[in-house]
């Protein structure tokens, strides 16, 4: 996977997070754009504030749900 062209739905990456928000983690999978993993995604359980589940560093395993290339 070089560029977003190559991103498919599904597939598994890892991946390093680079910031933490309140409303999730970006992660840099390889590509030109980091990914956005959405706080309601970070983990089967609640989660009230990402910085509690991950950060800045972490190799995290993600997956593909959409691709945005606009």
């Amino acid at each position: 996977v070089e560029t977003m062209n190559d991103l498919l739905p599904g597939m598994i990456l890892e991946g390093a997070v680079t910031n933490v928000t309140n409303f999730g983690a970006f992660v840099d999978i390889g590509v030109h754009q980091d990914g956005l993993v959405h706080i309601s995604s970070l983990s089967n359980k609640f989660v009230d504030d990402p910085h509690t589940v991950v950060k800045a560093g972490d190799i995290v395993k993600v997956k593909v749900l959409e691709v945005d290339l606009q």
